[in-house]
């Protein structure tokens, strides 16, 4: 079957919407990229007003770094009331998405008695273990710290516990 004069043009044109949801993925992924960097910027400069506003949407659509941050800003009451309940909400939440921070700032939460949750051995270990095995090697000082935190906590939990920590550590999987 001979091709048709127009087959070339509907490849073109495939080819050109291809290119272009691929370029408008690419220019999203960087915008999100700036706008973290932005924020990042605004809040080391005590311009929390323009941090907020763009980590609260951000937190509100389930970006776990976002959630973590602004997290933060409730944990330490800059730029927003100071409210652990509300920290502690925004790092739960990032935290079961996988994100070593949160996962590292709930669990020090749960293991040291920081505002709200109440203190939680188990869950403090689960938590801080699990931030463990995802930090990098960018958030060394972290890490560091993070093991220092759990030795501490295993030092004060019970034999159970720490078996009962272990096992929800193994089941573990994000979004959970």
């Amino acid at each position: 079957m001979a091709a048709r004069p127009y087959d070339g043009a509907m490849r073109i044109g495939l080819l050109l919407s291809s290119i272009l949801v691929l370029v408008t993925t690419l220019a999203a992924a960087q915008s999100l990229e700036q706008r973290m960097r932005t924020a990042a910027g605004a809040n080391e400069r005590k311009d929390f007003a323009t941090a907020i506003g763009i980590w609260r949407p951000l937190a509100e659509q389930g970006n776990a770094e976002a959630e973590t941050l602004l997290g933060a800003m409730y944990w330490s009451g800059e730029g927003v009331p100071r409210d652990h309940r509300e920290a502690a909400r925004l790092y739960l939440r990032a935290a079961q998405q996988g994100y070593a921070r949160a996962q590292n700032d709930i669990g020090f939460m749960y293991g040291f008695g920081e505002g709200i949750p109440p203190p939680d051995g188990v869950q403090a270990y689960k938590w801080i273990s699990l931030a463990i095995q995802r930090y990098t090697s960018k958030n060394q000082n972290r890490l560091d710290q993070a093991i220092k935190d759990r030795a501490t906590l295993k030092a004060r939990m019970s034999p159970a516990q720490l078996a009962e920590a272990e096992r929800q550590i193994r089941a573990w999987k994000p979004g959970s």
